[in-house]
């Protein structure tokens, strides 16, 4: 009697046991609260993917592209590119004796960074060229990877690849699971992000679009490569994201999320005029877990596009009200 009673006792547990992990399966987005951003997210892609239904989309079709920087992951004090870029001026600082005396140079190796940005976008430029050129592009991508996987936020003390947001790592993963090809369009630096974000994001190489330097093909001792100038090529922030969509993808999303007014375009590329489409914004809200900045901010500047989606019905996803976790768990 008591084996029986303990038999049924375990069977009972282990239904429970099996019906709570099936709600969790059930459930695509588990760090996002049951909020009006969750529901929207999800009504969309129900709409687009069931067959019978008036906004179906075919799989081809199913176009999502993400901003990186304060979309995918943290963006402040500055933007992390900016961070590799320091940490790049400090680590070929010997070669060049001549950066002690010269600004924006002599601002890094002081760790002055008022004076670098004092400097503008012309300062910021003389870094990334002097950072980001002059090499193989094979060379590059072995010195991001290093860093990438070594540096870590002043702030946090995680590394960078981990201040990524688990909530839209959930998004993704659903859109994929969906039949959606999910895309990078970023103002960040195109051979900076290639190196890790299949690994990060489940985003191969080829599906990124960003920001380039100019380059050039060379034979180096009987090997071909590809050789890193300290030219701008192409800048993919504001009017230049459709553009770089256009160029890079020949197809326009129709899912598009960002985080900022550069990311302002192409929101309405994807979405205006065009039904069915969804837009979406991550507001920086929740300054106990991560910051909380929009209108005021110098990097990753919200102003127009938080205005624009009231009367465009993008989702704003408010990162305290609406998320339950923002970085995965160590």
């Amino acid at each position: 009697m008591r084996f029986t009673r303990l038999s049924t006792f375990t069977a009972s547990v282990a239904m429970l046991l099996a019906g709570s992990a099936t709600a969790v399966a059930s459930d695509p987005l588990p760090s996002w609260n049951d909020n009006a951003a969750k529901q929207s997210v999800m009504a969309f892609v129900e709409r687009v993917t069931q067959k019978g239904s008036p906004d179906f989309v075919p799989v081809e079709e199913r176009v999502a592209t993400f901003d990186n920087d304060g979309t995918l992951w943290s963006e402040q004090p500055y933007y992390f590119q900016l961070a590799f870029a320091l940490d790049r001026v400090k680590a070929m600082a010997p070669d060049h004796p001549e950066w002690k005396t010269k600004q924006p140079f002599k601002g890094v190796l002081e760790g002055d960074l008022k004076a670098v940005l004092a400097g503008g976008k012309k300062s910021l430029i003389e870094i990334i060229a002097a950072t980001h050129a002059g090499m193989t592009a094979d060379e590059f991508e072995r010195i991001v990877t290093d860093w990438i996987s070594t540096a870590k936020h002043p702030k946090t003390g995680r590394l960078y690849k981990e201040m990524i947001y688990q909530p839209m790592l959930e998004l993704l993963a659903y859109l994929r699971a969906n039949e959606f090809k999910t895309y990078i369009v970023s103002g960040g630096g195109i051979e900076f992000m290639r190196p890790w974000t299949e690994a990060t994001y489940g985003i191969p190489p080829e599906q990124v679009v960003g920001s380039s330097i100019k380059t050039r093909y060379e034979v180096r001792d009987g090997k071909p490569v590809i050789v890193r100038l300290p030219e701008v090529d192409f800048v993919d922030d504001k009017e230049g994201k459709p553009v770089g969509i256009h160029s890079h993808i020949g197809r326009r999303p129709i899912f598009a999320a960002g985080n900022s007014d550069g990311d302002l375009q192409m929101l309405q590329y994807a979405t205006i005029g065009r039904s069915p489409s969804f837009g979406l914004i991550v507001h920086h809200t929740d300054a106990e877990r991560e910051w909380a900045y929009d209108r005021q901010s110098h990097i990753g500047q919200l102003d127009q596009a938080l205005d624009d989606a009231k009367q465009t019905g993008w989702t704003v996803v408010d990162m305290k009200q609406d998320w339950k976790a923002i970085y995965p768990n160590k």
